[in-house]
């Protein structure tokens, strides 16, 4: 089955390879937590940050943000940033730039690791939800170029499994011939979601 790319974080400089992390049934479990993944996701998208800034922004505790930073280090998904450290509060940073899921977890003979990865793909699904509702509620305040800029489609083919496959696949390449290009002035940071799956008709 093909791996899927979840929860990635801002494009590599200078053409740079992204350092994603393929998850296991070990590490999933210990990433498929609702706040766990949202603490991940911020921190890739908007680099390190203290437990203290992270409960701010996520409307949560610092004493939770704090306790699920430490479950996301223990297994390897974030790390100490002590670079941007200037007082007593610890700083954290991703330790990957994104997370490849494998489809085998969801089939996967213990029942524990099927559960955590279909927490994991529903709080994604949610996590793309709400980053489509706030681009909708801010998308006024752009200027009229990157209104133009933004996109919101779908489309319902007639496909094969393996035409879907290779249709994904040739989405993602498109998608990462982007990641190559140097940054010019305007240059913002963009979300790009992919989604494709079948229906049953009259669904």
């Amino acid at each position: 089955m093909p791996e899927k790319n979840a929860a990635s974080g801002a494009p590599q400089p200078g053409g740079e390879e992204p350092n994603v992390r393929k998850l296991d049934a070990r590490s999933l479990r210990g990433l498929a937590h609702p706040l766990r993944i949202r603490l991940l996701s911020s921190l890739r998208r908007n680099g390190p940050a203290t437990a203290s800034q992270l409960a701010e922004q996520l409307g949560e505790s610092s004493g939770a943000t704090s306790y699920h930073l430490r479950q996301l280090a223990a297994h390897g998904f974030v790390e100490d940033a002590p670079e941007h450290g200037k007082g007593r509060e610890r700083w954290w940073k991703a330790a990957h730039d994104g997370t490849a899921f494998d489809e085998s977890l969801l089939q996967d003979e213990d029942p524990a690791t099927r559960g955590a990865a279909e927490l994991f793909l529903h709080e994604i699904a949610n996590i793309h939800a709400q980053e489509m509702n706030a681009w909708l509620g801010t998308a006024e305040g752009w200027p009229q170029e990157w209104r133009r800029g933004s996109d919101i489609s779908d489309f319902t083919l007639r496909l094969t499994a393996e035409q879907a496959i290779e249709l994904i696949q040739k989405m993602h390449d498109l998608v990462n011939d982007y990641r190559d290009l140097p940054e010019s002035e305007g240059t913002e940071s963009v979300r790009v979601h992919t989604h494709a799956f079948p229906r049953r008709e009259g669904a």
